[in-house]
């Protein structure tokens, strides 16, 4: 797709925005891609002076030799799929896990979440979300979780990483498209193998899963930890020593990032020392088991929404294109994304028509839908920063 045809979309795209914020209320018609419409029918870098790679508007320029061009293995390392660091080979080259977690009050806090390469927050009935924790890191963890049970677009999210996508359960409406996917089920199946009830929480937010049992089930399976041949993976990232700063002419300060969602009330601040932004929800700290949860880019992605007939279930339109935000190193920028067809990977797009390239490290992308959520709140440098 060209650049033109890419900024055709974005003005398209802004011309529906601009229609559905005007519109009151949430949609109780579903916004699904045509398959899920029929379905409703019936039912480590070196210690150098790092190198600053500038995303700025203009002509797509050819294959920048600061931006990570393929995987390479040297020295028993590889760069993830995930984050773009190094990692061990044996790790790496590992397809990842992909976890259902809760964010209710009671299921707090998260186990292994800490360990996650990428996270998506997406919501699941109203205002309430939950997580998937997409994590390559995870050997020897003795408790994973509370895993919760599986929506629709949960497994377009998982199958963009060629994950093997693990849940407690399932909606009714999700139930059809398990089958395009690797999937361990904690309440059918090898689920005994896989998960188990913690005693120091009340159902449904005691059901964890583990290292030792997600292999169990895998063996059981007979599913396989090596990638498809196929895969290319998702992100670009930038190559070590180097450093993205956005410089379009929509870029702007990014230190405390509000999502928008109106159950937890997340927030992300800006630390400049380490390059990371920390997480807070429900009014403090969002910690993990292993501490505060820090990242070191988001994408906000925003998409258009509704209802499953007359129930509380969310059903998000993940398959047409619209806009966002990319907000990396204390700035942010305008994105667009599309999706490559049902089953593809969902590519971030700067205002030039140029795919965003992400610094090494942990990702968070929040889905939002457009039709019934606050808008992102995205502020610049506090004034005692300023003045210190």
């Amino acid at each position: 797709m060209t650049i033109y045809r890419r900024m055709g979309k974005w003005l398209t795209v802004c011309m529906l925005c601009v229609f559905a914020a005007g519109c009151s209320g949430p949609a109780h018609v579903p916004a699904a891609a045509p398959e899920q419409e029929r379905i409703l029918q019936t039912e480590a870098a070196p210690e150098t002076e790092p190198v600053v790679i500038e995303q700025e508007s203009g002509p797509a320029p050819e294959p920048d030799d600061e931006v990570i061009q393929q995987r390479t293995e040297s020295d028993g390392m590889v760069h993830s799929y995930l984050t773009g660091e190094l990692v061990p080979s044996a790790q790496g080259n590992r397809r990842p896990l992909a976890v259902m977690m809760s964010n209710d009050k009671e299921a707090q806090p998260q186990y292994g979440i800490n360990r996650a390469g990428v996270v998506y927050e997406v919501p699941v009935e109203s205002g309430m979300n939950r997580f998937m924790a997409v994590m390559e890191d995870f050997d020897g963890l003795e408790r994973i979780g509370s895993v919760r049970s599986c929506r629709t677009y949960y497994i377009y999210f998982a199958r963009e990483f060629d994950a093997v996508y693990a849940h407690f359960g399932q909606s009714t409406f999700a139930r059809p498209y398990l089958k395009y996917i690797d999937n361990i089920n904690g309440i059918e199946g090898v689920g005994g193998t896989a998960f188990y009830r913690s005693g120091d929480r009340k159902r449904p937010h005691n059901a964890y899963t583990s290292f030792a049992g997600i292999n169990r089930a895998m063996e059981r399976l007979g599913y396989t930890w090596s990638y498809d041949e196929s895969y290319q993976g998702h992100f670009r990232f930038v190559a070590p020593g180097a450093s993205v700063r956005l410089n379009g002419a929509d870029a702007r300060e990014a230190w405390k990032v509000t999502p928008g969602y109106v159950y937890n009330r997340p927030w992300f601040e800006y630390c400049e020392d380490d390059g990371l932004y920390y997480r807070y929800q429900y009014g403090g700290p969002h910690n993990g088991d292993e501490g505060q949860i820090a990242v070191r880019n988001i994408i906000i992605q925003y998409c258009s929404s509704g209802y499953y007939a007359t129930t509380a279930y969310r059903n998000l339109n993940v398959h047409e294109p619209s806009w966002g935000y990319f907000i990396t190193g204390g700035q942010a920028e305008d994105i667009t994304w599309e999706k490559d067809g049902e089953l593809g990977v969902t590519h971030y797009y700067d205002a030039s028509g140029r795919e965003i390239v992400l610094n090494p490290g942990k990702t968070w992308i929040c889905v939002v839908p457009v039709n019934d959520m606050s808008p992102a709140v995205i502020e610049g440098r506090p004034e005692s920063a300023q003045n210190g």
